[in-house]
């Protein structure tokens, strides 16, 4: 079967400028356009549409989109299938969000109060399938399936004192980073005092500490893309110099 832009958006409840602009960004071409300059979509635009919808859910960017779903070796049933999990774990994070909520209604309607880190639950549980759908498969081959566990399981039982400290700090960092930077040098005293604050970073989730362990990670960083755009978002190259700082404080 065929759509114009209005039948699509019809069924889809896509608005038909939001499929006119995939339309110009390259996201999703129609089959054709017809004699009267309409927008013709098929039954593989279709497919590709539903696609994109579960991509968003996942809050994957367009642009992202783009990329995955016109490689030649994208295998729609396999994405498929990974998206049905992916979207079973969101389940259960908004199923734990939504009983933290309850709690929080039952606790003030009964007067008694909840325990604090009975109130973070969800977002914790967030986190941490952020960072494995990120970073998951890198961290299990190099550290192990053991210290990844036991570096989830000591973010799940965080105190909301200690996860704000540790938010905090994170941004700490990164202005660090900044005025260690300027030194340019990744041995001086700000540049050391970067890389310890990084170790104090690192603490509140790693379930111990090794100088080995630190300059792996550091390595990783340079290493894997998705790490060095985070950093260099502080400062361009701010990646392979906070590296370099960790590796001159952990040889100190």
């Amino acid at each position: 079967m065929e759509y114009t832009v209005n039948k699509l958006a019809k069924i889809s409840g896509v608005s038909g400028r939001t499929l006119r602009y995939y339309d110009k960004i390259g996201l999703l071409k129609p089959a054709r356009v017809n004699s009267s300059g309409y927008r013709i979509y098929g039954q593989k635009e279709v497919d590709l549409l539903q696609q994109i919808l579960f991509y968003r859910e996942l809050e994957v960017s367009l642009e992202d989109i783009k990329e995955i779903i016109h490689q030649p070796d994208f295998d729609r049933k396999l994405a498929l299938k990974n998206h049905y999990e992916e979207l079973k774990d969101k389940r259960a994070r908004l199923d734990k969000i939504m009983a933290t909520v309850e709690k929080t209604i039952a606790s003030i309607e009964g007067g008694n109060p909840m325990q604090d880190k009975d109130k973070f639950e969800g977002f914790k549980e967030k986190l941490i399938n952020e960072n494995e759908k990120k970073y998951g498969k890198e961290n299990r081959e190099k550290y192990g399936d053991d210290t990844v566990e036991a570096s989830n399981a000591k973010l799940r039982g965080m105190s909301q004192e200690d996860y704000d400290n540790m938010t905090k700090l994170g941004e700490e960092i990164f202005e660090l980073l900044k005025e260690a930077y300027l030194t340019g040098d990744p041995n001086s005293p700000e540049a050391l005092k970067l890389a310890e604050k990084h170790k104090e970073w690192l603490m509140y989730s790693w379930p111990s500490y090794t100088k080995e362990a630190h300059a792996g990670l550091a390595e990783m960083y340079v290493a894997d893309e998705r790490f060095t755009a985070y950093y260099d978002k502080a400062v361009k190259g701010g990646t392979k110099f906070l590296r370099d700082a960790i590796n001159n404080y952990i040889n100190m």
